[in-house]
């Protein structure tokens, strides 16, 4: 099965799914909010949608009860305010996936970004900005954790004064992100405890994690104060939260809700099918 990140889904001929399988968004946009119990916050990541525009993503995520769309560009911060909802999770400007805290010789640009965009963040009411440690290229992990320590404390007043948390992504390094230095929840910890700041957490998404780790449950109860956000994705394959994939979800969310986290769980996951009755279906299994 072919393995989706971020930027090949946008090149990817599956881009069309909305169009092909979704006759009629409005259809879906007309049905009445659905109450949520509210145990797990949830929230949607736009780039698995790149057809819906980020409006009426945002207002049907509003009325399956979800409370925000993830992974926004500065310039659409705003536009899940007009429903209801926030950008949980906003880019400004915290390096690329394989290029970012990890050298030192990038600490400046993020510095940059993140001075230009934290305060916009927190106007927009965006609880969380991402970022990443980059691809090791023969460094030794304890160096590349030195170093990114070392940009993190340089930006992490920053997210302190603005009243919005920094969150450093686990990804996998054995199918989507071959080389990614942060890529076990170990490691990530030993960063935060560097950093040692409320604002400063790990993203910890679930797919990435399942596939380089597993126990699941146990390291984020074990973790879950470095924690700051979630994603989902279906294990193999980051599709759909369903009976084909690995990960018992709501078992998974009962752990995450009753360890008492209030952050919020974006599902990143790749639709196969209609791509709104899949979102619909995730919303459900994880709301517990």
């Amino acid at each position: 099965m072919r393995q989706f990140t971020r930027r090949s889904w946008l090149q990817s001929s599956l881009a069309g799914v909305c169009a092909v399988a979704t006759p009629s968004l409005g259809t879906c946009l007309e049905a009445s909010a659905t109450p949520r119990k509210g145990r797990i916050r949830q929230a949607v990541c736009q780039w698995c949608y790149p057809h819906i525009p980020v409006d009426q993503l945002a207002e049907y995520a509003r009325k399956i009860g979800l409370l925000g769309v993830d992974l926004l560009q500065p310039d659409e911060y705003e536009i899940p305010r007009r429903y209801g909802l926030v950008c949980t999770m906003g880019y400004a400007g915290g390096g690329d996936i394989g290029k970012a805290l990890n050298r030192v010789e990038n600490h400046a640009v993020i510095e940059q970004g993140f001075r230009l965009n934290i305060p916009r963040a927190a106007k927009a009411g965006v609880p969380n900005v991402i970022t990443f440690s980059g691809s090791r290229g023969g460094m030794p992990d304890e160096e590349g954790a030195r170093n990114t320590i070392a940009g993190l404390n340089r930006v992490k007043k920053i997210a302190e004064d603005y009243g919005v948390t920094i969150c450093l992504e686990l990804l996998n390094s054995k199918v989507n992100h071959p080389d990614y230095m942060c890529d076990h929840t170990a490691w990530g910890v030993r960063v935060m405890q560097g950093v040692n700041s409320p604002n400063v957490k790990l993203l910890y998404d679930i797919y990435h994690m399942q596939i380089m780790e597993g126990d699941l449950i146990d390291t984020i109860r074990q973790n879950l104060q470095w924690i700051g956000h979630f994603h989902t994705g279906g294990v193999p394959g980051r599709h759909e939260l369903d009976g084909t994939q690995e990960v018992q979800w709501d078992g998974v969310m009962r752990a995450i809700a009753d360890a008492g986290f209030r952050g919020y769980v974006a599902h990143e996951f790749v639709p196969t099918g209609n791509p709104l009755v899949a979102l619909g279906k995730a919303a459900e299994l994880c709301d517990v």
